[in-house]
């Protein structure tokens, strides 16, 4: 039985024999939008509500969420899924009216919140009724072989909302990069090459001085820090949501995994990437920012990184990612100066440009001109393909065939200037 099977007539629906009907209907919508809710958890809600009784909405909404809700990440999608189940069928203001006649209705409207997209996609999917019981066999190509190759390669700013939905899917399954660094701190490891003189002697008085077991350490292996500077700008607007989830998925598999926006200004969002729910994340990135698709001042935002974060998140020689197709609005001597001192502060500078995929691109841009002289790497970034590559490229140690050399531009450039 699905939503739909329920009565239609909200007194009969809210009987006392239907309560637990409807709350079973909830917790098997609750179940397909993701949360891990068994069998056992609706007996138990059913349970705690007819003992705490339905006297407000708010005592009802928070019975179900003492029992249904196990994690944090899990509250925004219970709080979107209530809201949506019980103000569209109308059931629980009945039922508070039949068991409580001075209950109190809240009509206050409700702005979308986090994981609202999940939700209306689980109900359409308990809502769906078949037609007869005959099993139909249908074809979907689109996401076969070839459809992946297409999705794989097309590009962001041309993708419908489906397949930038399916592009966030297999951005999440995406193999991260899984590279190490050696550092100066030393470790125990049985098959080091440094041996340990005072773990050995320290063994050795275990048998009284009689033997002497050699104990080897070796310098200790960490994943290098990762420090994200994307451009939010009207002219990357088809971008930065994509990379971000891009990045989301980053911090959540790495713990060193630093993140700021910056368009006319430089905002910190590494805090808010680090919640488990993209949505939730993407929200709280949205709200923390103030100049999303505005313009463009990379060298303001780069000189305030250098200036108040560098200190603090360039340790240890680190990977920087420069996300921006280099559009400055005021081109200076200051750009110059800031991504020359952001090139000398990190290991490795990756400039990723979208423009990049235009097999006509030249760097003609003053800003352009600017930048390329101290990157290590530049890149395209504008598909799935694209973002494989710079994964892989981030595993190892050097360059791949995919990574453009950003002299080569800058002797095209100088060869193309007039004489």
């Amino acid at each position: 039985m699905s939503v739909s099977d329920g009565p239609s007539n909200p007194a009969e629906a809210a009987a006392p024999g239907r309560l637990a009907d409807n709350i079973a209907y909830f917790a098997r919508s609750l179940r397909t939008a993701g949360l891990p809710v068994g069998p056992a958890a609706v007996v138990d809600a059913i349970k705690a509500v007819e003992a705490a009784g339905v006297g407000r909405r708010d005592d009802f909404y928070w019975t179900l969420h003492a029992v249904l809700v196990k994690k944090r990440e899990h509250h925004v999608i219970f709080d979107e899924a209530f809201h949506l189940f019980w103000k569209s069928r109308g059931l629980l203001d009945k039922m508070m009216e039949l068991m409580s006649p001075v209950a109190r209705r809240d009509t206050a409207p409700e702005r979308q919140k986090a994981g609202s997209a999940r939700v209306a996609k689980a109900f359409s999917k308990i809502r769906e009724k078949p037609e007869d019981d005959k099993p139909h066999l249908e074809i979907d190509a689109k996401y076969t072989v070839s459809g992946r190759e297409l999705l794989q390669k097309k590009d962001f700013a041309m993708m419908t909302a489906e397949e930038i939905a399916a592009a966030k899917t297999a951005i999440s399954r995406l193999v991260l990069p899984l590279d190490k660094i050696r550092t100066r701190r030393l470790i125990a490891n049985p098959r080091g090459r440094l041996i340990d003189p005072r773990r050995s002697l320290r063994s050795s008085l275990r048998a009284g001085g009689d033997m002497i077991d050699l104990k080897r350490r070796d310098r200790a292996e960490k994943h290098p820090t990762i420090v994200a500077l994307c451009d939010i700008s009207g002219s990357m607007s088809q971008y930065s949501r994509i990379f971000l989830h891009f990045l989301h998925a980053l911090t959540e598999n790495r713990h060193r995994v630093h993140t700021f926006l910056f368009g006319t200004r430089l905002t910190n969002v590494t805090r808010q990437l680090r919640m488990k729910d993209p949505d939730e994340a993407l929200i709280a990135c949205t709200d923390q920012v103030e100049d999303w698709s505005g313009g463009t001042r990379i060298a303001t935002g780069l000189h305030d990184f250098n200036r108040l974060w560098s200190r603090r998140v360039l340790t240890q020689n680190p990977i920087v990612l420069l996300i921006t197709d280099g559009l400055e609005r005021d081109t200076d001597e200051d750009l110059e100066r800031e991504i020359d001192r952001l090139h000398r502060s990190c290991r490795r500078l990756i400039w990723l440009n979208p423009l990049l995929r235009f097999d006509q691109f030249q760097a003609r841009a003053q800003g352009v001109r600017m930048m390329l002289p101290h990157v290590d790497e530049f890149r395209a970034i504008h598909s799935l393909a694209s973002m494989g590559e710079l994964c892989a490229a981030l595993t190892s140690s050097g360059t791949n065939r995919a990574a453009v050399d950003p002299r080569r531009w800058m002797a095209h450039t100088n060869q193309s200037r007039p004489a």
